[in-house]
């Protein structure tokens, strides 16, 4: 097997014990619009599909011209349309990673497959936060394979064994196995409780009731799943139960939601096994399925409930931005008399297939604080951002796409300098504002590119320069940000010193303990026509094992 070559190796970093972290790096984000987006405006659409930034953060980017739609510097009040390509340079920082290193069990060149053991924590496609840190580009960048066709996956929590094609035409045979159903599949889980002794058989219904969370359950809407559940072992010192799980079709977390079902949820899995979401029960036998229309808007943690109520809501865009006599933008005008579905809440429930109850709502409202709170509730410290100027790299240019009738969906291209980024394309160079002013076009034109880009366009009005909202100074917003800690905790891991990122000024969290990157669930042997294959158990499936349970 070859070896990655060295300008593939990833630069070093410095890593606690037990995690593995990338530096943040420039990412040029290329997308299609997609069917919900269409009529929506560009700042409701971004606000709904992203939770990282606040929402006042999200305007702020898009006025600063960080997001280009077909090649033109788009504002947040810009309706997507079929077949726009939206365009967007981040700064991406990777959430840290197991440090567990990817295990290349068996490589059968003729057949063109690998066989790999994943450890917990790592995603299999790129998705939100990860693009490095997922199995595809480690088994590319590390291990040197051209290219790797996973034609299944497993959750970023979950462990254990995958086949993957190293070809299109081996991916294609192996597709049709798996929507066969003839694929064999085992794994292992421990579980909260003793498991019964004879054999469970659970054929529950399952149903996605909210993209963001990746929060599915037990719905007679839902698709059908069958999951046969034997019990191996019973741990006294823990009462908890190691399970073996034999899933007879592949619904997204179907294990997880069946052994919630049952009332033996996996021990230690952050949204299913969670009595602060579900309550004591921890939704045992399902939820309650009957149509509501409740919700409410995101509410602050209690430490910041002063500070929000005399500084203003960073969660909404309704409050005043300064005299209009100064000058504002048509986006805080319509600001200040339109709410957008995050900030009253309605957008919970877009995504979902099915009118969604009001138990349904207050999961999904306790599990999106929960990980406000495991991330240090870094959107309501959103403030840093507001004393910088630019929002997007000052050295990186990227490339014009190729001519429209050659454009894939999604294509890519590169950055014309270096630095550290991945390859992505973009239709035009980056107005970044100055300190006083930014670039704003009229509400009838989008900007036509900058004279460093490649025109798309010939119908484009002049920029109009506007004044800024007020923005803090750097020591203003040290001064603020300092204010929104919270009392420490003699119990809790002390916060870097670092609370933000100089570059992008994104507020960071504190390294989370490695042991809490994965759960107790393990795919542990697949039986295709390709052969039998199977890994070791892991380590927390042995009698007698402990963990952290605080």
């Amino acid at each position: 097997m070859a070896q990655a070559d060295a300008d593939h190796v990833e630069k070093a970093v410095v890593s606690p014990p037990g995690l593995k972290k990338v530096l943040p790096y420039w990412y040029p984000y290329t997308t299609m619009a997609k069917m919900r987006w269409l009529g929506r405006e560009l700042l409701e659409v971004v606000s709904t599909e992203f939770r990282d930034r606040s929402m006042e953060y999200y305007r702020y980017a898009l006025e600063s011209g960080v997001t280009t739609v077909n090649g033109m510097i788009a504002q947040p009040n810009t309706v997507l349309r079929d077949g726009d390509r939206i365009e967007n340079v981040v700064h991406r920082h990777e959430p840290p990673v197991s440090s567990r290193p990817v295990k290349i069990l068996y490589h059968d060149p003729e057949r063109e497959f690998i066989v790999v053991d994943k450890p917990g924590s790592i995603p299999v496609h790129a998705s939100g936060r990860y693009y490095k840190n997922t199995l595809i580009e480690i088994l590319v960048s590390e291990f040197g394979f051209a290219k790797v066709y996973p034609i299944n996956r497993l959750d970023r929590l979950t462990s254990g064994l995958m086949i993957i094609p190293l070809s299109a035409d081996r991916a294609r045979k192996l597709t049709a196995e798996f929507v066969a159903g003839t694929v064999q599949k085992e794994y292992a889980a421990r579980c909260k409780g003793r498991f019964p002794d004879e054999e469970i058989i659970c054929e529950e219904p399952l149903l996605t009731v909210d993209r963001q969370m990746g929060l599915n359950i037990v719905h007679p809407e839902g698709k059908p799943a069958k999951t046969i559940f034997n019990l191996i072992r019973y741990d006294a010192n823990t009462d908890s139960s190691v399970v073996r799980c034999r899933p007879l079709t592949g619904r997204s977390h179907q294990i997880r939601v069946h052994l919630q079902f049952l009332g033996y949820p996996i021990a230690n899995d952050p949204v299913y096994s969670e009595e602060r979401i579900w309550g004591e029960n921890v939704g045992k036998g399902g939820i309650d399925i009957t149509p509501s229309e409740e919700r409410s808007a995101p509410a602050p943690p209690e430490h910041l409930q002063d500070r929000v109520e005399g500084q203003g809501n960073p969660e909404s865009l309704t409050k005043d931005f300064g005299n209009d006599d100064q000058g504002s933008t048509v986006a805080h005008a319509a600001a200040k008399t339109k709410l957008l579905p995050r900030e009253t809440g309605q957008d919970i429930g877009m995504g979902s297939p099915v009118p969604l109850s009001k138990e349904a709502v207050g999961v999904i409202t306790k599990l999106r604080n929960m990980k406000d709170e495991d991330e240090d509730w870094s959107r309501w410290r959103d403030v840093i951002f507001r004393a910088k100027g630019a929002l997007s790299p000052s050295n990186l240019t990227v490339k014009p796409p190729p001519p429209q009738n050659r454009r894939k969906r999604g294509g890519k291209g590169e950055f014309t300098a270096g630095g550290n980024s991945i390859i992505s394309s973009r239709t035009a160079t980056i107005l970044s504002p100055s300190p006083d002013s930014s670039v704003v076009p009229t509400p009838s034109s989008s900007l036509a590119p900058s004279s460093a880009a490649t025109p798309t366009s010939s119908a484009a009005m002049t920029p109009t320069v506007v004044e800024q909202p007020p923005q803090l100074t750097t020591e203003e917003a040290l001064e603020k940000l300092s204010q929104m800690e919270p009392l420490p905790d003699p119990n809790t891991v002390v916060q870097s010193d670092n609370l933000y990122c100089p570059e992008c000024y994104l507020p960071l969290h504190p390294d989370p303990k490695p042991e809490k990157l994965y759960i107790f669930l393990h795919a542990l042997k697949y039986t295709t026509s390709l052969g039998s294959y199977e890994t070791d158990m892991p380590e927390w499936a042995v009698e007698g094992y402990e963990w952290d349970r605080s």
